[in-house]
């Protein structure tokens, strides 16, 4: 007589899913606030519009990590490049299509084209960046916890965005306003938003470690990544 076995999947929890959705909204509705640059105040200084929502995602990627390990935040990371992308290609196939019947319907099909043509170069960018950015991001988390042996989330957080979105903006800027910007002007964009962005998840850190906290709890889980691989094309490895 023999005995049937079957092999169980790792199971992922309704929580988890949440934060992956999440994370996934803030990538791609970034992408589409990036054209919209700002001043700050009566300085010489501006910043996308997506400094308003982007940050959220390396929050959502620090409590991924911290709680569930890097190979979870590996896989949605790769979710979050594979929407954005879907969003790009859809963006421009709408703007090329036919022009609407009626001449008052014209102006806003124009202005729609002008703000979505600009989505799959931005959204190139975004994606390049952002696997570089978010990766570090992860990896430098997942790796100081295990040197520090869990303590110190605060300064972990900080370092690992600070990894994270110096090289996310060192990679983005150039690329998506290469030819509408002048040089110095991406230079002083691209410091400014590692500056912005870093401050805003100083300024919300005490709401994520209690998060973080409350993850811990509430899943009952707080891995701590040894012997894993960091190969970052490994997404099957959860």
């Amino acid at each position: 007589m023999t005995e049937n076995k079957t092999m169980e999947k790792p199971r992922l929890s309704v929580t988890f899913v949440w934060l992956a959705a999440a994370f996934c909204v803030c990538l791609v509705a970034s992408n589409i606030f990036v054209p919209r640059l700002w001043r700050v105040g009566s300085l010489p200084l501006q910043l996308s519009g997506a400094v308003v929502i982007f940050p959220i995602s390396y929050i959502i990627n620090d409590c991924l990590t911290e709680v569930y390990g890097f190979r979870k935040a590996r896989l949605v990371i790769w979710i979050g490049f594979i929407l954005s992308a879907f969003i790009a290609l859809a963006a421009q196939i709408v703007t090329m299509l036919p022009a609407p019947l009626y001449d008052e319907s014209v102006p806003v099909a124009d202005s729609f084209n002008k703000l979505f043509g600009l989505v799959p170069r931005t959204t190139f960018a975004s994606l390049v960046a952002f696997i570089c950015g978010s990766q570090i991001n992860a990896w430098i988390m997942s790796k100081m916890k295990v040197a520090m042996e869990g303590r110190s989330f605060w300064s972990r957080a900080i370092v690992s965005s600070l990894g994270g979105e110096f090289a996310d903006s060192v990679i983005f800027y150039p690329i998506a306003f290469a030819g509408t910007l002048p040089f110095a002007g991406i230079v002083g964009i691209i410091f400014t938003q590692v500056l912005v962005k870093t401050l805003y998840e100083v300024i919300i850190l005490p709401l994520t470690t209690a998060l973080v906290k409350k993850l811990k709890a509430h899943e009952g889980i707080d891995t701590y990544d040894y012997d894993i691989s960091y190969n970052p094309f490994k997404i099957r490895d959860i």
